[in-house]
């Protein structure tokens, strides 16, 4: 494991993410295979959202985008309570969704859009 990187990247999840969700998710992923729980904090949060040139809202909305046209509603969830925490307004979050929709298609659009509706209800946000 590659210390530094796993600081910095439990660093930068904490400006993205509660620290419950944080918690859950490492934990959770730790308890299944501690070696992946590294991996997803060390290679994307500690060496390439920290990374300089592009700020976590921008790297937010790249990330809500990517999933979305993976059709990756399982992430959705917690990169819409990182984007939100990043600064990304609820209107940009579902324009986010709304833009995909001629690239990904109208089933990945609207799964994704069924993860936000979740994620604002939780957050008691109102569009």
């Amino acid at each position: 494991m590659d210390s530094k990187a796993y600081e910095k990247g439990i660093e930068t999840l904490n400006k993205m993410v509660s620290p419950d969700i944080l918690e859950q998710t490492v934990e959770g992923v730790k308890k299944f295979n501690p070696d992946l729980a590294k991996l997803i904090v060390e290679f994307p949060f500690g060496s390439i959202y920290s990374r300089p040139g592009l700020n976590l809202k921008q790297r937010s909305l790249m990330t809500i985008a990517s999933l979305v046209t993976q059709g990756a509603e399982g992430q959705l969830d917690f990169h819409i309570h990182a984007a939100l925490n990043a600064g990304l307004t609820p209107n940009e979050v579902v324009e986010a969704i709304m833009h995909c929709l001629p690239y990904a298609g109208f089933p990945k659009a609207l799964g994704a859009l069924g993860v936000v509706r979740r994620v604002f209800e939780e957050r008691s946000i109102s569009v």
